[in-house]
C-alpha cells in the first residue's frame, strides 16, 4: 500500500467519522437545532430586565418565579468572573468592558430588587477591570458612533445606579413614527434590526432625562403611544425580538422602568418579553444570545453533506420555513429564509442563499421533476434576493440602502453566498425576466468582490470575526467564502479575469499557514498554548483552496499551495482522530462585536472540506 493509498482510506475514515456525528445531530423530524453558547451579556441583560420588572409587579407566582431566576442568573454568573475581574462574552472569550458593566449592572439590580445585598468583592474585582480599561469611556469608544449597543449598555448602567441619566445619549424614537419604507433615509443612529430598542430605550430617556429642545419634547410627548404600537406589531408570537435575549430584555427593562401611567407592565410588549426570557432560560440559569440558528445550521449541514438519499424530510422541512408574507420586523418582501425556524426570525440574505443552495442540493438533477409549486418558491426566494442588493453591487443583512453603520453594510461573505446562490439557478429558473436581473446581480456583485479585496489579498466578513486577531477581524472566514464563489463564477464564466484576485487570495493563504497546518489563532484560553488553530478557520480555508490546489495557473502562481493543502488537510485529519473537531470556537459575531459559539459549526465546516476534498487528487 503506497502513501497515498493510505492517505486516502485515513481521509474516508475520517470524513465517515465526521459524517456521522452531523448526521446524528440531526432530529425527527430531518433539521439541525444545534447549540449555542451560553452568554454573560445575555445572562446579564436578562437578569437586569427581570428585576427591573419585579420591583413593578405584585402577583406572588410570578414573583416566585423571577426570583428563582435571578438567584440562578447570578450564581451562574458570578461563577465565571475570570481572574482579571471581568466577563467575557462566552466561556472562551476574554473579559471585556461591555459584558463586566452589564454583569455589575445585573447584579446590583438584583439585589435591589429581592432587597438582599450583592457580592461587594465579586462588584470592587469588577469595577477595578472596567476602570482599568476606560470605564464608560471604553463603552462609547468600542461601539462608536453606532449606538445599537452603547445606549442601551449605558442605559441599563444608570438604571443600575452607575451613572447619571444625564450621561445617557438621548434616542430619536420619535423617528419611528414615520413609515418603516423611510427608516433608511432618517439616519437613524442604529442598525436596522434594533428599532423596538431605540423605541423603548428611547422612551425611558426621555422620561428621564428629558431633552431641553420645547417642541421635540412636545413631539416625543405625542408620539410615545403611536410608537409603542408600532414596535407591537413588530414583536414575534414567541414575545422575542429576533429571539434574541439581548435584544428583548432590553426593551423589557426600558418599558418596565417607564412611568407606569404611559406604559404599564401589563403592557403586552412587556408581557410578551417577559414570557420569552421565562421560556428561552436554559437549566444551568443562563441565557444563549439567540434561541438557535436551525435553519442555518440545517442548510449549512445540506450543503456539507451534498447528499439527496435520506433528505426528504430536510427537503420538506427547508421548503416550510419559507417567509411567504410580507415581514412585519423589516418590510422585507415575501420569499426569504431566516435562521430560525421560530416566529421571532426575520428573513435575510445569507440564510435564503443558504436555503436557495441547499434545495439546488437536495432537488432532482433532471429538474423537469421539480414541481411547479417548489420552483415557484425558488423563484420567490431569487426574486427577494435580487431586490436586496446594494447599489455598491453587495449584499447587506436585511435591508437594502442603510448602509450608515457596519453591521447594515454590505458585506463580502453576503455577497458571495448570494452570487453562489445565483449561479446554482440561473440556468434553471424559466424565462429571461428573472435570468436578466441575475445576471445584472452576479455581475455588479463581482465587481463588489474585487473592489473589496484587502491589499494582503484577503477579504473581512461581517458577521464573523477573531477575538484575538488584530481588530478582532477573521481574514480566513472572508477569504474563504470570497474564494469559494469567484472559483464557481470562474467555472461559470470559463474565463480568467478573477484569476489574479485569486492569485492574491492564495498568497495571503500560503502566508498565513500556522505552524502546525492550520488557520486561525488560538492564543486563548491559557490551558490550551500547543494549540494555534481553530477547527472552523482551517475547515473554511481547506475547502476553499482544495478545489484550486490542482489548477496548473494557481500552481505555477503560488507553489507552496499543494503543501498549504495538505497540511491543512493533515492537521483538520487529527482533530478529528483525537476527537478535538468537536470544540466550537468563538468565531460568531451578533450585534456589535458580541461573540458567540455553536457547537454545530466545527463539525459542519469540517464535513464540508473533508467531504470536498476527496473530489480532487492529493
Amino acid at each position: 500500500m503506497n502513501q497515498k493509498q493510505f492517505d486516502r482510506q485515513r481521509l474516508e475514515r475520517t470524513y465517515q467519522t465526521v459524517r456521522d456525528a452531523l448526521l446524528a445531530e440531526r432530529t425527527g423530524a430531518g433539521h439541525w437545532v444545534g447549540h449555542l453558547a451560553s452568554s454573560a451579556l445575555s445572562t446579564a441583560t436578562a437578569v437586569s430586565a427581570l428585576s427591573v420588572f419585579r420591583k413593578k409587579n405584585d402577583d406572588a407566582a410570578t414573583l416566585e418565579k423571577i426570583d428563582t431566576l435571578l438567584k440562578n442568573g447570578i450564581e451562574w454568573l458570578v461563577a465565571r468572573q475570570q481572574r482579571d475581574g471581568g466577563w467575557g462574552d462566552t466561556e472562551q472569550s476574554p473579559s471585556n468592558p461591555s459584558t463586566t458593566l452589564l454583569v455589575q449592572c445585573a447584579i446590583l439590580l438584583a439585589a435591589d430588587a429581592c432587597k438582599t445585598e450583592p457580592d461587594r468583592n465579586v462588584l470592587n474585582r469588577a469595577n477595578l477591570y472596567v476602570r482599568r480599561y476606560g470605564g464608560i469611556k471604553a463603552i462609547e469608544k468600542r461601539y462608536g458612533g453606532d449606538r445599537t449597543f452603547s445606549v442601551p449598555i449605558l442605559m441599563n448602567a444608570a438604571l443600575a445606579g452607575l451613572v447619571p441619566w444625564s450621561d445617557v445619549p438621548a434616542l430619536p424614537f420619535e423617528l419611528a413614527w414615520f413609515p418603516q419604507s423611510l427608516f433608511r433615509l432618517l439616519k437613524l443612529p442604529v442598525v436596522s434590526y434594533a428599532i423596538p430598542a431605540l423605541v423603548a430605550i428611547g422612551q425611558v430617556i426621555h422620561e428621564k432625562n428629558p431633552t431641553k429642545n420645547f417642541l421635540r419634547r412636545k413631539i416625543r410627548d405625542a408620539v410615545r403611544k403611536k410608537t409603542l404600537e408600532k414596535i407591537l406589531l413588530m414583536q414575534p408570537e414567541s414575545g422575542g425580538f429576533l429571539e434574541a435575549t439581548p435584544l428583548t430584555a432590553f426593551v423589557v427593562m426600558s418599558l418596565s422602568a417607564c412611568n407606569a401611567n404611559i406604559v404599564n407592565v401589563e403592557h403586552p410588549i412587556i408581557q410578551n418579553g417577559v414570557r420569552f426570557l421565562f421560556s428561552s432560560v436554559r437549566e444551568d440559569g443562563s441565557w444563549p444570545i439567540d434561541t438557535n440558528l436551525s435553519c442555518w445550521v440545517t442548510t449549512l449541514a445540506v450543503n456539507a453533506l451534498q447528499e439527496k438519499k435520506g433528505m426528504e424530510e430536510t427537503l420538506s422541512w427547508i421548503l416550510s420555513k419559507q417567509h411567504r408574507k410580507r415581514h412585519p420586523f423589516t418590510g422585507a418582501a415575501p420569499g426569504g429564509w431566516a435562521w430560525t425556524d421560530l416566529s421571532g426570525g426575520v428573513p435575510d440574505v445569507d440564510d435564503t442563499a443558504g436555503a436557495l443552495l441547499a434545495l439546488k442540493t437536495l432537488l432532482p438533477n433532471d429538474t423537469t421533476l421539480i414541481p411547479k409549486e417548489t420552483m415557484e418558491q425558488i423563484c420567490s426566494g431569487i426574486r427577494q434576493l435580487v431586490s436586496l442588493q446594494n447599489n455598491d453591487g453587495g449584499w447587506p443583512t436585511f435591508c437594502k440602502g442603510w448602509n450608515r453603520f457596519p453591521f447594515d453594510r454590505s458585506g463580502v461573505d453576503l455577497t458571495a453566498h448570494a452570487i453562489r446562490a445565483f449561479l446554482a439557478w440561473k440556468n434553471i429558473v424559466p424565462g429571461d425576466s428573472l435570468r436578466n436581473p441575475m445576471n445584472r446581480a452576479v455581475s455588479q456583485g463581482a465587481k463588489f468582490l474585487l473592489q473589496s479585496q484587502r491589499k494582503d489579498g484577503s477579504w473581512l466578513p461581517l458577521w464573523f470575526g477573531n477575538q484575538l486577531l488584530p481588530e478582532e477581524e477573521n481574514p480566513f472566514y472572508g477569504t474563504a467564502k470570497v474564494l469559494l464563489a469567484l472559483t464557481a463564477l470562474r467555472q461559470e464564466e470559463k474565463t480568467t479575469s478573477y484569476d489574479e484576485a485569486i492569485f492574491k487570495a492564495l498568497r495571503f493563504a500560503v502566508a498565513n499557514t500556522n505552524q502546525d497546518g492550520g488557520f486561525g489563532r488560538m492564543e486563548w484560553p491559557h490551558d490550551l498554548p500547543d494549540l494555534q488553530s481553530s477547527v472552523e478557520e482551517t475547515a473554511l480555508m481547506l475547502d476553499a483552496l482544495a478545489p484550486l490546489a490542482g489548477v496548473p495557473e494557481f500552481q505555477a502562481a503560488v507553489p507552496r499551495l499543494p503543501d498549504c493543502v495538505t497540511g491543512a488537510m493533515h492537521w483538520l485529519v487529527e482533530q478529528v482522530e483525537t476527537g478535538r473537531f468537536t470544540r466550537a470556537t468563538p468565531i460568531g459575531l451578533y450585534f456589535t462585536k458580541l461573540w458567540y459559539h455553536e457547537n454545530l459549526y466545527p463539525v459542519l465546516f469540517t464535513a464540508a472540506a473533508l467531504g470536498g476534498i476527496m473530489n480532487y487528487e492529493l
